[in-house]
């Protein structure tokens, strides 16, 4: 991404409701993994480190790494996490193999200095044996806007090429679906019309109460997806795979 980017999350990832959103879908979904006691958890693209640190407050007991390929995003993740960030490419990630329990990849893989299907592979090389990953990614190329350029995307993706890609890495895939999909219809019409042309990315300051109504309408659409009730489009894909347990 730019560099003005990562000043971006680094001073609105705690506050703006994307980021927030983010941080706590991401939470629900590894409630749910049945991880074992003492876990190694890594957040591969750890960006500023606002995932970190959340997940750390709620799951203080799992031993967390991140890996960032900025050094001032990195600096930044040290700050709010207090972990020995590394510094590092997802591309060929400086672990030794069958080390981790999980690994999360939140809105990485599209970007342009990343390999897709070679990151995909090291994280099936780094976890252990039944393993698990869990991804973020923007959907759609037709969604494309300014933005994207902003955040150095190289493409955007379709639930099924989602699939396609953790499948060619060797991965089983558990669960893939669209989410910020109640918000979608909003994403189009600002992406299609005023968001093409803007000078600087989505990620801005809101009035309060708009923030937090875009918030409760995320937290209430991942409710949903608690019950298993999905819809067949959004802003982004969201995926759950497990590395075999015979590889």
């Amino acid at each position: 991404m730019e560099l003005k980017e990562y000043e971006h999350m680094h001073q609105l990832e705690q506050s703006f409701w994307w980021y927030r959103a983010l941080h706590a879908a991401t939470l629900q979904r590894v409630l749910t993994m049945a991880l074992p006691e003492g876990a190694r958890v890594l957040d591969a693209g750890c960006g500023t480190g606002g995932l970190l640190a959340h997940l750390q407050k709620a799951l203080p007991d799992l031993h967390y790494t991140g890996l960032e390929y900025y050094g001032q995003a990195a600096s930044y993740s040290r700050e709010k996490t207090n972990l020995d960030i590394i510094n590092g490419s997802v591309n060929q990630l400086p672990f030794c193999d069958n080390y981790f329990d999980l690994v999360i990849c939140n809105d990485v893989l599209y970007h342009l200095n990343v390999e897709p299907l070679a990151a995909v592979q090291e994280y099936r090389r780094v976890l252990k044996p039944g393993g698990q990953l869990l991804i973020n990614i923007a959907a759609f190329n037709w969604m494309t806007s300014a933005h994207d350029t902003h955040v150095h995307t190289r493409e955007r993706y379709t639930r099924s090429s989602c699939r396609t890609l953790l499948k060619d890495g060797g991965f089983i895939v558990n669960d893939c679906h669209y989410w910020n999909s109640l918000l979608f219809p909003l994403m189009v019409l600002h992406r299609l019309t005023a968001g093409k042309t803007r000078k600087d990315s989505d990620v801005e300051t809101l009035a309060p109460w708009l923030d937090n109504l875009l918030f409760t309408i995320m937290r209430f659409e991942q409710g949903l997806a608690s019950l298993k009730l999905y819809f067949p489009f959004g802003g982004s894909v969201w995926a759950r795979a497990t590395k075999p347990a015979q590889a």
